[in-house]
């Protein structure tokens, strides 16, 4: 299976941490969203769409870059680092699966953990969850990228 990460990292590597963890399990590649054409990436078999969350939303380049996304029937995920807890009636990676699903694609499942945050007020107090992502959090990365590559090969 040909998998892609496509991961928009920018204040602690939280984010990457994750992607790369899940690549692992994957066998993918992990890139920017610069590093990597919008038509590239729907030529692959999974791809996974991530970033770090910034005032309640993903990151701009990666909601830029699943919009200039072509029409697929590929499938794809979706995962998020954040400092606060993800909201129930408003959950970080609502807007970028329905965007995936308006271009067709198959949204296989998201996955979001708590990640080192210094954002304006938590900078006073040096952050908060400052060694997060930790080694549970990338286990459970790397066992929700297992469940993908056994959904992609019928193993339960």
């Amino acid at each position: 299976m040909k998998t892609l990460l496509v991961c928009t990292s920018v204040s602690h590597g939280n984010t990457r941490r994750v992607a790369e963890a899940m690549a692992g399990v994957l066998d993918g590649r992990v890139v920017a969203p610069q590093e990597v054409s919008a038509a590239e990436a729907a030529g692959y078999d999974l791809v996974g769409f991530g970033s770090g969350v910034f005032s309640q939303r993903m990151h701009p380049d990666l909601l830029g870059f699943v919009r200039a996304l072509p029409v697929s029937s590929g499938r794809a995920f979706v995962f998020a680092t954040s400092g606060l807890p993800e909201l129930a009636l408003a959950p970080f990676t609502r807007p970028p699966v329905r965007l995936l699903e308006g271009k067709g694609f198959e949204v296989e499942g998201t996955f979001t953990c708590r990640a080192f945050d210094t954002w304006a007020p938590f900078k006073l107090i040096g952050g908060i969850n400052r060694r997060r992502p930790d080694e549970d959090d990338l286990t459970a990365a790397r066992a929700f990228a297992e469940a993908l590559g056994n959904a992609s090969t019928g193993t339960p």
